[in-house]
């Protein structure tokens, strides 16, 4: 493999030549209020029709979004199908019979394919086999960047040169400059898990974010390379100069959250990930603020990577920011115990 900081240098690149022009809090939501990766409105007519296997409502739903170019909502609308259809994929199985050659089924079944084989033990071999999966899903619509994430996620299985990376991830931002899910995947491959180290994973996180449009998420970004750190970092220690970029990082998240109103369900991955960053440095107060601002909507990304019980865990972690806060009374309700029922947001 080349250099990783060559790499860094031109994914940045890329993402520069492919730019396009461009409350209060709410008070704290009862344990029993609190659902874990509850679906929007759009998505739960979709969820329950596959649970009684009709895929009409998701293809529906998925075509609306290809045809409207809401590619953010389409790659999280197909990871929480995809979730569904790893234990129920009746309903899948029908829609390829109806129609093989549809762009939104094929897709699903490139996903579903790719999960599957990322738990294998021969990961990279299992997902060699699945390649053409991805490709008909990205030749089925060339303006879906959904495809080219999708292909991000499968190289870094692969083991991919950079050189390959690099080829992926400029055919990803010609399509969307500033899709959210295709810079996690590149975050993802540069982290020190992978191919990079945390130092280039922040560089390449704090630059996205600086090129950004207002209100994107990819200003988050700099929040998923703090989480890396935190929970890949050498035994939890961290040098002065990582704490300063991860507080930074939640500063950036922070104001991010701050533009959404309380409660909304389009930011909750990224407030549920930036109270784990905030409970992690033992920012009380702050982290107090976006357990009142995530309101219902607990999600399983990052709860569910430190305990087997994601929604107990979120909940422990609200009450010890509650707890550790001056002049802040309990909260209402009492903690539901076991693993829920979800799916991932």
């Amino acid at each position: 493999m080349v250099c990783t900081m060559s790499l860094l240098r031109s994914l940045l690149r890329a993402t520069r030549t492919a730019r396009r022009s461009p409350q209060e809090s709410a008070g704290p939501t009862a344990d029993g209020a609190v659902l874990l990766d509850a679906p929007d409105e759009r998505l739960s007519p979709a969820l329950v029709a596959a649970a009684a296997g009709a895929y009409e409502p998701a293809a529906e739903l998925l075509a609306a979004t290809r045809d409207g170019a809401e590619w953010e909502n389409r790659d999280r609308y197909l990871g929480r199908l995809v979730t569904f259809a790893r234990s129920r994929d009746g309903w899948l199985t029908a829609w390829l019979a109806a129609t093989p050659h549809d762009p939104d089924a094929l897709l699903v079944k490139a996903e579903l394919a790719v999960r599957r084989a990322w738990e294998s033990p021969v990961r990279a071999e299992q997902l060699r086999e699945v390649t053409p999966l991805i490709t008909a899903a990205e030749q089925s619509d060339p303006r879906d960047p959904v495809p080219w994430r999708l292909a991000l996620d499968h190289a870094r299985g692969t083991r991919a040169t950079h050189t390959a990376f690099e080829a992926l991830w400029e055919q990803a931002v010609r399509r969307s400059s500033h899709h959210y899910g295709c810079h996690v995947a590149a975050l993802r491959y540069l982290s020190a898990a992978w191919y990079g180290s945390h130092r280039e994973c922040f560089d390449f996180a704090e630059r996205a974010a600086e090129d950004s449009l207002p209100g994107s998420l990819v200003r988050a970004l700099p929040l998923r390379a703090a989480y890396s750190l935190l929970v890949e970092g050498s035994g939890g220690r961290t040098t002065p100069v990582q704490e300063e970029r991860i507080d930074a990082a939640a500063d950036l998240a922070a104001a991010l959250s701050a533009s959404f109103a309380p409660g909304d369900p389009w930011p909750a991955e990224v407030r549920n990930l930036l109270a784990y960053v905030l409970v992690a440095r033992g920012r009380w107060d702050a982290a107090l603020e976006q357990f009142r601002r995530i309101g219902p909507h607990a999600t399983s990304f990052p709860w569910a990577s430190v305990s087997e019980d994601p929604l107990g865990r979120f909940l422990e972690a609200r009450e010890e920011a509650r707890s550790r806060t001056p002049g802040t009374g309990p909260l209402l309700g009492r903690a539901r115990r076991g693993r829920p029922r979800g799916h991932y947001a």
